[in-house]
């Protein structure tokens, strides 16, 4: 009886903690749940987007797709690989505002310097939180720089550095006070006249940077015994693992700042040195081979299509292509290959993201009034030359990518949107050049090849022959004079003789009545030239 009686007493209480326990346990799971959507990536994912070459719009496309397979794919760290001499300042401030977006959403971002990030690269660098850096690589040399019609990099004068430093110096400071980085070594990288110093305080060993004019507080204009900072001698550079002399300044006026490796990570601005992909998954504490997430064959066709050189030769090749067409009507080679190379020129910048539905609209707009001109209004005059004027504006306008948060057809503010007209004015002009070398070349030695033979018509043998093409074989011949009766834009009829036959001038507008002379009759091809009243 006393031990049920000890078994009823005990039972109770027992289950009151069992009960309070499980509750408890209840509650902390709820809490510790995640809600629907949220649920947590799997520990030790993280992606590795590489960033090679000249920075543009079709890289950053490439790099929002990537970073929506980094998400999709749950990574907890994305890797910038940097490689690249720089780019287009628009482009360059686009990924830079991408990346620093993307701790908002739970993502760590380090950039890894392999081998160089200069001028835009730096710029996207410091964008992310962190940097690494391979043993051999280089950072900083921010200047603003311009992109050749050869696909090099030009430095802009000093007028217009100053106008293209705004914007960069601003996204360098914010992103100095977002990732911790020194303002005055981001500062240096893009403005030449920034003398940097490297002290440390004799008392407590740290090490700062300052200008010339805070040198002078700390060292110059104090007594020896007063001094409480000197300029740093000795660094350890962590890739000999011994110290090394510290250069002083370690800026110059006249230079801006680019540093090794060893230099970056002794003056604190990245953290580490990496050289593998290996390495990185060491130094974020991630076990396994990172994965990479490269640009697929067709990103790498569209850069190589968006390239100045490859448009301007397509360019050249449309302009060869319809001259010979217009030349010779019914070849139909000539003018299908014009309109393939057209297609490409103008398809290859909207694949890419590059231009805007505006360059289509200006492009029409063009074509109508040249139409017009042609066919409508007689001779040549305002319709054509504002057609052949918005022709060009078009093709230019598929150079130039769209400013951030502008409208279409906005005048340009940023110094990346001038370097792009430039370079698109620069393209086309060489491309008319080369267009006028090449049909020169064409009209000389086609004709004596094996395969333009086979394209162009031989003229006839002999005159029995040209009454069977021709059936005004012996009218219109060279030199006869006629009387235009349709008006030759620049194809028409003229009379000559009883004989009213189709002619062409040679380009020109001819109104109906005016007297010609035919310079060349070529199967049933009639070439005639107005003469002068006789009057």
């Amino acid at each position: 009886m006393n031990r049920q009686h000890q078994r009823r007493r005990i039972c109770p209480a027992a289950v009151r903690r069992t009960a309070l326990g499980a509750g408890t346990l209840l509650v902390l799971g709820m809490l510790a749940a995640p809600l629907p959507g949220q649920e947590p990536r799997p520990p030790g994912s993280a992606a590795i987007i590489p960033i090679r070459g000249e920075i543009n719009d079709v890289l950053r496309r490439t790099i929002e797709r990537r970073l929506d397979q980094a998400r999709a794919d749950g990574a907890n760290v994305v890797v910038f690989e940097m490689n690249t001499p720089g780019g287009l300042v628009t482009s360059a401030l686009d990924i830079s505002k991408l990346i620093k977006k993307l701790p908002d959403e739970g993502l760590r971002t380090v950039a890894w310097v392999n081998d160089q990030a200069f001028s835009a690269g730096a710029l996207i660098s410091v964008a992310a939180q962190e940097i690494i850096m391979a043993a051999s690589a280089s950072i900083g040399d921010c200047a603003p720089i311009m992109v050749s019609p050869a696909g090099g990099l030009e430095e802009l004068g000093e007028a217009e550095r100053a106008k293209a430093e705004s914007p960069i110096l601003q996204e360098f400071r914010d992103s100095a006070i977002r990732n911790a980085y020194d303002p005055l070594l981001c500062r240096a990288m893009v403005s030449v006249g920034v003398e940097v110093w490297w002290v440390e305080n004799t008392q407590t060993g740290q090490r700062r940077f300052v200008d010339t004019a805070e040198r002078r507080k700390l060292i110059d204009d104090l007594k020896p015994d007063q001094r409480e900072w000197r300029l740093v001698e000795k660094y350890l550079d962590p890739r000999v693992a011994r110290e090394v002399p510290a250069k002083q300044p370690i800026d110059e006026q006249n230079e801006l700042l680019t540093m090794s490796a060893g230099e970056a990570v002794a003056y604190g601005f990245a953290r580490a040195i990496v050289n593998t992909p290996e390495q990185v998954g060491a130094y974020l504490g991630l076990p396994g081979v990172v994965r990479r997430l490269d640009i697929t064959g067709w990103e790498k066709f569209t850069l190589w299509l968006n390239s100045p050189i490859v448009r301007g030769i397509l360019f050249a090749i449309m302009l060869m292509g319809a001259y010979m067409e217009f030349q010779s009507p019914g070849l139909i080679v000539p003018g299908v290959v014009a309109l393939l190379a057209l297609a490409i020129f103008l398809g290859a910048p909207y694949a890419a993201g590059l231009a805007d539905i505006w360059t289509i609209v200006v492009l029409v707009a063009g074509l109508i009034l040249l139409g017009v001109e042609i066919f409508v209004l007689p001779g040549f005059g305002i319709a054509g030359i504002l057609g052949i004027v918005l022709l060009l504006v078009a093709f230019v306008g598929t150079f130039v990518p769209r400013e951030p948060n502008m409208p279409p057809l906005a005048w340009p503010t940023l110094q990346g949107t001038w370097d792009a007209i430039k370079v698109g004015v620069l393209v086309l002009s060489c491309s008319i050049v080369v267009a006028i070398a090449g049909i020169a070349l064409l009209a000389r030695y086609l004709p004596s090849m094996p395969f333009g033979r086979r394209l162009l018509l031989a003229n006839p043998p002999d005159a029995s022959s040209l009454a069977i093409t021709d059936p005004y074989a012996n009218v219109a011949l060279p030199g006869d004079v006629g009387v235009v009766t349709a008006d030759l834009r620049p194809g028409g009829q003229a009379r000559f003789g009883q004989e009213i036959v189709d002619v062409q001038s040679q380009g020109q507008y001819v109104e109906a009545g005016t007297r010609v002379q035919v310079i060349s009759h070529e199967g049933p091809k009639i070439v005639v030239r107005p003469l002068p009243d006789a009057g």
